[in-house]
């Protein structure tokens, strides 16, 4: 559904607020309405079957579009700078049903080894029970990434930066290989969201969301959303309407109206991250940050090229190994301990119950992933009390596990 607006001089922070709501405002409403029917009727039976086809604009049944679903899908597609989008039922649905769209038996698919943990799953356990070839490339090495795209693949699948320990991919680079060999970049963006990264523009020609996160931004509803050109995103919508992960009416209007403070929330989580990752980049009891914004991540100059800004997750491992973890992290006080991340409010644990509780721990160190990281996604809270707030955690832990080798001693 088109906008009147036009968009091309105006920030993300206006698109996220204006964007994809003219035609779907009713009765003078300045909300976009929740539309709850699942089918839509019709009294000219020509313009039923034109609608059908597609070739005439409107709904016929929930399970394919919805009038407060299309207005979602828009606002996204705007910020994204896309010519299309579709929507899906969660941001696993929305990976899973594209790479299951795209791909098929005999076909090669080449990703990074350090995708959030129910991707690698697919990756690893899904895929190849189709017969689909798949290569998992060091994150950080972008000839070894290249090499493996120039042996042939139908699609190339990105995550950056990545969950959880924010390595940071060339999407630029990586997308001139993959077109020369004619395959489809696809890039999970959840992570740096519209206001920080578009991949679209560094030549990827799909963009992946998980709306759950920072899209919404108030932990309250699942969604996940693809945004494309044309061809491809109908080709992936065709695969999700007839598999049925469809997104809830109510759900998508809850992300919309996150989604209008999405330039706001960002621009605080992105600036109290830095702080927060410089702070814990200097404490006693920690021993690696990672995070983009850092001049000692490996690769800052391509997220400084990439990204207008690093985004609000970062984590940190603890000297001490996971004991050091169990100790510290009940000590927060502003922050929910809870599998989620781009809410609101700060949300914190470790990767073993949160993006890789699907893996075992041996497999989580062999992507990189030690038992004694912390995933920290920051919230909008006063920078100020985070730092005091984890300061003081580490501080606490630190002491009760010295107070416990001097019991044991006596």
């Amino acid at each position: 559904m088109e906008d009147r607006r036009d968009f091309s001089g105006a920030h993300a922070g206006t698109k996220a607020i204006w964007g994809g709501e003219d035609s779907y405002l009713l009765q003078r409403a300045t909300q976009v309405p929740v539309v709850h029917s699942v089918a839509f009727g019709y009294r000219d039976l020509d313009e039923w079957y034109e609608v059908a086809l597609g070739s005439r604009t409107g709904h016929i049944y929930g399970r394919n579009t919805n009038p407060t679903v299309a207005v979602l899908e828009d606002k996204v597609r705007i910020l994204e700078g896309a010519e299309a989008a579709t929507s899906f039922a969660t941001g696993m649905a929305a990976i899973s049903g594209t790479l299951f769209a795209l791909l098929a038996p005999g076909d090669r698919v080449v990703s990074i080894k350090d995708t959030y943990g129910g991707t690698n799953k697919i990756f690893l356990e899904f895929l190849p029970k189709f017969n689909i070839a798949v290569a998992l490339c060091d994150t950080s090495d972008f000839a070894e990434i290249e090499a493996e795209i120039a042996k042939g693949c139908k699609v190339v699948y990105l995550e950056t930066p990545t969950n959880p320990t924010l390595k940071v991919v060339d999407i630029e680079r990586l997308s001139r290989a993959a077109h020369k060999q004619g395959a489809v970049v696809v890039v999970d963006n959840t992570f740096a969201t519209p206001i920080n990264q578009h991949p679209l523009e560094l030549g990827a020609d799909l963009v992946v969301h998980s709306a759950t996160k920072f899209l919404g931004g108030h932990a309250d509803a699942l969604g996940g959303i693809l945004c494309g050109g044309q061809e491809l995103v109908a080709e992936v919508y065709h695969f999700r309407e007839i598999n049925g992960a469809t997104l809830h009416p109510e759900a998508a209007y809850l992300i919309l109206r996150g989604l209008k403070t999405l330039g706001l929330r960002i621009k605080q989580q992105n600036q109290s991250a830095l702080r927060i990752a410089r702070f814990l980049e200097g404490h006693s009891e920690v021993e690696q940050v990672f995070y983009p914004g850092l001049e000692s991540h490996r690769h800052h100059d391509v997220a400084v090229r990439q990204m207008e800004g690093f985004g609000g997750v970062l984590s940190f491992s603890l000297k001490g190994g996971f004991d050091a973890v169990r100790h510290m992290l009940p000590r927060l006080s502003f922050a929910h301990l809870a599998a989620n991340l781009g809410s609101v409010e700060t949300v914190a644990g470790p990767p073993r119950t949160t993006s890789h509780v699907e893996l075992s721990e041996e497999e989580r160190l062999a992507m990189g992933i030690p038992e004694s990281l912390i995933r920290y996604s920051v919230g909008i809270e006063e920078t100020e009390d985070l730092i005091a707030d984890l300061d003081g955690a580490l501080q606490g832990a630190a002491q009760e596990r010295k107070d416990r080798r001097s019991a044991a001693s006596l």
